[in-house]
């Protein structure tokens, strides 16, 4: 019986043979690509996959992680394409599977799924030595935080993603527990979504220690924090422009981002 590589929905893939052609629908798995030598098997990606910036420029664009132009994908003759829970519609995941392509889900929920998507990767891909790898180095970084923060004073956050209107991350989100891996535990009024819109009034009220302007998917600025900081009256050092790649790009960007995010927590304490 021929081995099969199971992705996050449970679906069964044999592996890909050395002639793979993979589109990239997730920024982050780009990335975690080129990271694994399967550059050269790359054949089309998001206007989003932006990294590595030296290399992804080459590469045709299909459109967003939405919204693709699918004849232009299916232009492109991948074998398969690589897409995620939450930033890929489960329509345009089951109509790209429709049209032929192998379509592999991910779905990363914390950083400590970070070992399993390099394991899958491999395991399709046939870059085992480099999935070990990532994921030895992965750990070392893990553990290293863990002593770092293991003394710092938990405090209680809200990450803002978006605005017009306020959006923030749930509890249950990556962005979440990667911030949680250093003490700073996501504080929000809303009960459900997974990333809901949120009254930053209400929020405030909540005891919220520091407010997070993330540099993406909205790209929030020093400025922006300023007029936050102004329109709540709040202290300069409560209102925090944060690096949205690192605390919510899995894959590859996962290893610095656990480090940028350890030494950010320590220079609060």
């Amino acid at each position: 019986m021929q081995r099969t590589v199971v992705d996050a929905v449970g679906a069964a893939h044999p592996p890909a043979g050395p002639n793979a052609r993979i589109v990239s629908l997730v920024p982050s798995i780009t990335e975690l690509l080129f990271a694994m030598d399967l550059g050269a098997n790359v054949v089309g990606r998001t206007h989003y996959c932006v990294h590595p910036s030296d290399r992804v420029g080459r590469l045709p664009s299909v459109g967003g992680t939405k919204k693709i132009a699918l004849r232009r994908l299916l232009d492109l003759a991948p074998t398969h394409v690589i897409v995620n829970v939450d930033e890929t519609p489960k329509a345009l995941a089951e109509t790209i599977a429709a049209a032929g392509p192998v379509v592999v889900v991910t779905h990363p929920l914390g950083p400590e799924d970070n070992p399993a998507l390099y394991r899958l990767v491999g395991d399709l891909f046939d870059r085992r030595e480099a999935a070990g790898d990532l994921t030895r180095r992965f750990e070392a970084v893990l553990a290293d935080a863990g002593r770092q923060t293991a003394s710092l004073r938990r405090r209680r956050v809200l990450p803002l993603i978006w605005r017009d209107p306020w959006m923030t991350v749930s509890p249950d989100t990556y962005v979440a527990r990667m911030l949680d891996l250093v003490r700073w535990r996501v504080v929000t009024t809303a009960a459900v979504p997974r990333y809901p819109e949120v009254d930053l009034n209400d929020a405030m009220k909540a005891g919220i220690d520091l407010l997070l302007l993330t540099t993406e998917p909205y790209p929030f600025t020093t400025a922006d924090a300023e007029d936050l900081r102004n329109a709540l009256e709040l202290p300069k050092n409560r209102v925090l422009v944060i690096d949205g790649e690192a605390i919510g790009w899995y894959g590859s960007r996962a290893l610095a981002g656990i480090a940028y995010l350890t030494r950010l927590a320590r220079s609060f304490d």
